[in-house]
């Protein structure tokens, strides 16, 4: 692996971090996210015109930029320093990948290129408690984790030559905002079922969207109720499903691994910040040896998290899946560079005027959604047969 950085890849970093430090301010995201859609549609068309960050990595002939998961994950890594309200995480990186690897030909040329230009959103229909399962990130997707009409999750039946689909979904991702639902649903009922994707256009007829109430206001969520809804689907009924979303998950995981990054770092950066003015007894706070032992620690366990999730993104186009194990790294460092953050900033630092609880929220929602980080680490060893016994021949 090499450890550095094209000039190019420095420029994406660069140039997207001052565009959002310019888009992005702490007034314009909690301005954002008093919105029904939840995220800023001024910054989203400013990332895809000016950036095209939708596309960065789908293929030039769709009018992608034909770049890899590496650059991907370098943006998310900006984008969760200032934990950017837009449908990335949804389109780019959940439904995107989805749409190319299993889509035919049409579906291709007709959604990808609206994607890429920023015309289309697109969200991920699972289940949000079963997202990680889906995704084979704490298990194997095997299982009836899409649930199954009545029961929880989507049914699906052939109907007049076509599809429909019968269900609810709770917390997807940007779901009440996206332009074309992905939605995972069982078909051929229950004792021969099977999951398959669909497409579903956001204004389809018996098609109910609501957002719910998040803990992470920054990632908005919805519930999707599916009344004898008209589906389309996703490529070819031969087609697995079930692999192509564990593929998608490892590089999932290695992008969100990025973000969470990015986001530990700005609030430990802040904390700094916040430390070296704060006088007590007379002088900075930051002086005192205890606070400088607490955020040393923080500063090693960011970058060693750093570290496991650039290693995860190189490692998704050499055939290697470690992005589970980076993101439980880099989950686990947000998280404790958030709390810290909480309370060394002190008083100030659990007041709703502060951005620090924004940042906390997100690392709990990200494990909630994504983890939790015991899961992530053991589903990683298990596929790694760690702690199976085999027999030495002495």
């Amino acid at each position: 692996m090499d450890a550095g950085f094209t000039p190019e890849q420095d420029e994406i970093r660069r140039t997207l971090r001052e565009l959002l430090r310019r888009r992005c301010t702490p007034e314009r995201l909690r301005a954002a996210l008093d919105t029904p859609a939840g995220h800023d549609p001024a910054l989203w068309t400013a990332l895809a015109e000016q950036l095209g960050l939708p596309g960065l990595a789908l293929p030039e002939a769709y009018g992608g930029v034909g770049c890899s998961a590496t650059e991907l994950a370098l943006a998310a890594e900006e984008t969760g320093r200032a934990l950017a309200p837009s449908p990335l995480t949804a389109t780019a990186v959940l439904a995107a990948p989805l749409l190319h690897a299993l889509g035919t030909d049409a579906q291709r040329a007709e959604l990808l290129p609206r994607i890429t230009s920023g015309d289309l959103t697109a969200a991920l229909a699972v289940p949000g408690p079963r997202l990680a399962t889906a995704l084979a990130l704490t298990g194997d997707n095997a299982g009836d984790w899409a649930g199954g009409g009545r029961a929880g999750g989507v049914q699906a039946r052939r109907a007049d030559g076509g599809w429909r689909l019968y269900g609810e979904v709770d917390q997807v991702l940007d779901g009440h905002s996206a332009g074309l639902l992905v939605v995972a649903a069982h078909t051929g009922g229950f004792a021969r079922s099977r999951t398959l994707l669909f497409l579903v256009p956001g204004d389809a007829a018996g098609l109910t969207r609501v957002r719910q109430t998040a803990l992470d206001a920054t990632r908005p969520r919805a519930r999707i109720q599916l009344r004898d809804t008209e589906a389309e689907l996703l490529g070819v009924e031969q087609s697995s499903a079930l692999a192509a979303l564990a593929a998608l998950g490892d590089t999932a995981a290695a992008v969100l691994a990025a973000e969470a990054v990015g986001a530990a770092d700005r609030v430990l950066e802040r904390t700094v910040e916040h430390v070296g003015q704060r006088e007590q007894f007379g002088r900075p706070i930051g002086s005192f040896q205890a606070v400088k032992h607490r955020l040393a620690d923080v500063y090693v366990q960011v970058q060693a998290a750093r570290s496991a999730a650039y290693y995860a993104a190189w490692a998704t186009v050499h055939g290697e899946q470690v992005g589970g194990l980076a993101l439980a790294q880099a989950l686990e460092a947000l998280r404790t560079a958030a709390a810290e953050g909480i309370q060394l900033h002190g008083g100030l630092g659990f007041t709703w005027e502060h951005d620090a609880h924004l940042y906390f929220k997100r690392a709990a929602g990200d494990e909630l959604l994504f983890g939790p980080v015991h899961r992530l680490r053991a589903h990683a060893a298990e596929a790694a047969r760690l702690f199976e016994r085999v027999e030495v021949a002495v």
